[in-house]
């Protein structure tokens, strides 16, 4: 089923029905942004056992360090 027909078949669906697919692709849309956020977390946490991470409070360091 092509993103056409999906838009199509919901177009033809009560108020309800259309209601009950947004709390539903909201939710999904939570739980995918939940997990990238995770997913980023873990990731730093890696990072940061293995000393990959370099942290500074000197503006110059920090922009020094976004350039690379």
């Amino acid at each position: 089923m092509s993103f056409n027909d999906v838009v199509e078949v919901i177009k033809n669906l009560s108020t309800d029905e259309k209601r009950e697919i947004q709390l539903l692709l909201s939710q999904y849309l939570r739980e995918e942004r939940r997990d990238e956020i995770y997913s980023n977390f873990k990731l730093a946490q890696s990072e940061q056992q293995n000393g990959e991470l370099t942290f500074s409070s000197n503006l110059k360091e920090l922009r020094q360090l976004l350039e690379e």
